[in-house]
């Protein structure tokens, strides 16, 4: 063989090793996903790395909107029943057929109590087979955010769940191990191929997805790098291409720095501060009368009241947040409007007057649960907040931990005091209402309201702005249900987070308002 011919070919070979390589994105962030059962954990990371691997009937586009996937067509029958035609030729990644059973039965599973999605999946109402590729879903009342409650449902397969006896969702805070938590059979573009927890989690293009590839991705490999500095390096020595979540005070230096860009956007996600209102005793800490202060709402204006808000934003999340007067991730879904967005003033002097008032001028001891790894300087948050609050005589612990096991604790109502977060697509306030502003009850009714409080005015108002047709009506409703919230401070808002995505130049993403890396929308150059 001429050398000429030989050296070319050895550069082929090596150009083709080198773009094989380019193909592949090697990303991280703080925290590692919970588990790879979709019906288990409504946890935003989780959501998203398993969205790589099962798809719903609907999806949400780059500019979030509602698109198909997995149905092809739908149509309104009547304001309480839905019909939707699904995709032809759709294979499971073992390459089972996609049917209307697995939907009926995805359905059902998802609402199960072991779900954390259950309250989302009992809003579709009840949902039937027609054919093979058709299903019909019937509400008992009208439901104002169908399909927005139906982009929240994974699709699995019927057979898989079966054969694996996997057919209820994996009980995440009883630290159940099934098979569905760490395996996977979607329909989407990447299956998981090889998972170590809280190391990494990799993936390949499905070759047999149906869908078109935006991107140039043929694998994915996610890191969890929990150490802030230990992140942001790794991204600057090009040993990462992609961080989701930089630490903020990294952010301008990351602007300057050579071979890396930041793609900048806000987030739909609320961090607040829940307080446990049921128990007639801390579980958590000591007060003087023996009884739980934050059954008292004055107690709960006076912490509000002490929260120096903006030099959190200013110096702990280098301006990287928005404060709010209200539990909600999206001003949109409260209207923008002023009146229900304004915060209690910070008044240090009247939170004192008030803890006086309720008759704990002395203070008490408490101990505030929050996780590190989770939201943008939660650990740094809760410290903040402590010191805050002991300018008003409350003495705080901080108990800062993974979101492993903080989930869990909290899920399991084990705490007084506690940091949370809540966000996603969805900007209409019903996926808050009824998961966090309710009393806790069946099919998923107040899951997520970790202090377990009971409002009746509250519960009123809210089920009837789930329901509610009329567009005019639902507004009133809904503006009720927040200056209610407010009034009584259930929870206390902290800000809106923003997220700042870096990258390597090479590097080309999407950046979504619900945080959401789509990997077959990605490409490495």
């Amino acid at each position: 063989m001429p050398k000429r011919t030989l050296l070319s070919l050895v550069l082929a070979a090596a150009l083709a090793g080198a773009a094989a390589q380019a193909q592949t994105l090697r990303y991280a962030s703080s925290g590692d996903l919970l588990t790879l059962d979709p019906h288990s954990q409504n946890e935003s990371l989780t959501n998203m790395m398993n969205g790589q691997v099962y798809e719903r009937l609907v999806m949400r586009d780059k500019q979030l909107g509602i698109a198909p996937q997995l149905a092809q067509s739908w149509q309104q029958l009547s304001p309480t029943k839905w019909r939707f035609k699904l995709r032809p030729g759709v294979k499971f990644h073992d390459g089972a057929a996609f049917t209307a059973d697995d939907v009926v039965f995805s359905v059902e599973r998802a609402r199960q109590p072991s779900s954390q999605i259950a309250n989302y999946a009992a809003a579709l109402g009840e949902v039937k087979k027609i054919d093979d590729l058709t299903v019909e879903f019937t509400q008992k009342a009208p439901n104002p955010i169908f399909l927005q409650h139906l982009d929240t449902v994974f699709i699995m397969n019927k057979a898989w769940c079966e054969k694996y006896k996997v057919v209820r969702p994996q009980s995440f805070k009883d630290k159940e191990e099934t098979y569905a938590a760490t395996n996977a059979n979607g329909t989407g573009p990447f299956q998981a191929v090889a998972r170590t927890p809280g190391v990494k989690t990799s993936y390949k293009r499905f070759p047999g997805w149906w869908g078109k590839f935006d991107g140039n991705l043929q694998e994915a490999v996610y890191h969890q790098i929990a150490n802030d500095a230990t992140r942001t390096a790794a991204l600057i020595s090009g040993e990462i291409d992609f961080v989701l979540d930089p630490p903020p005070r990294d952010v301008a230096r990351l602007r300057g720095t050579s071979g890396v860009k930041v793609i900048d956007g806000p987030e739909n996600r609320i961090i607040y501060i829940g307080l446990d209102q049921a128990r007639d005793s801390l579980l958590y800490g000591k007060s003087p009368d023996g009884k739980n202060p934050f059954k008292d709402v004055r107690v709960r204006r006076a912490m509000y009241q002490a929260i120096d808000i903006e030099t959190i934003k200013s110096k702990l999340m280098n301006n990287q947040s928005a404060p709010t007067g209200v539990v909600v991730p999206s001003p949109l879904a409260s209207f923008n409007d002023p009146e229900i967005e304004k915060r209690l003033p910070y008044d240090q002097a009247k939170a004192r007057a008030l803890m006086a008032e309720a008759g704990y001028g002395s203070g008490f001891e408490v101990t505030l649960d929050c996780p590190n790894n989770r939201y943008i300087n939660d650990e740094e948050i809760c410290v903040a907040l402590a010191a805050m609050w002991d300018k008003i005589g409350i003495k705080v612990r901080v108990n800062a931990m993974p979101k492993v096991t903080y989930f869990p604790k909290t899920e399991k109502l084990d705490t007084s005091l506690y940091l949370f977060g809540w966000g996603g697509a969805i900007t209409d306030a019903e996926t808050t209402f009824t998961p966090l502003y309710r009393t806790r009850g069946a099919n998923g009714v107040g899951e997520y309201n970790r202090g377990n409080f009971s409002n009746d005015k509250l519960d009123t108002l809210a089920a009837a702005s789930s329901i509610e047709g009329d567009p005019a009506k639902r507004k009133e409703l809904i503006k009720q249900v927040f200056m209610e919230m407010k009034e009584q401070v259930h929870y206390i808002p902290l800000h809106r987070q923003f997220i700042p995505w870096a990258a390597r130049q090479n590097v080309d993403v999407v950046h979504r308002a619900d945080n959401w890396l789509e990997l077959a929308w990605t490409s490495v150059k």
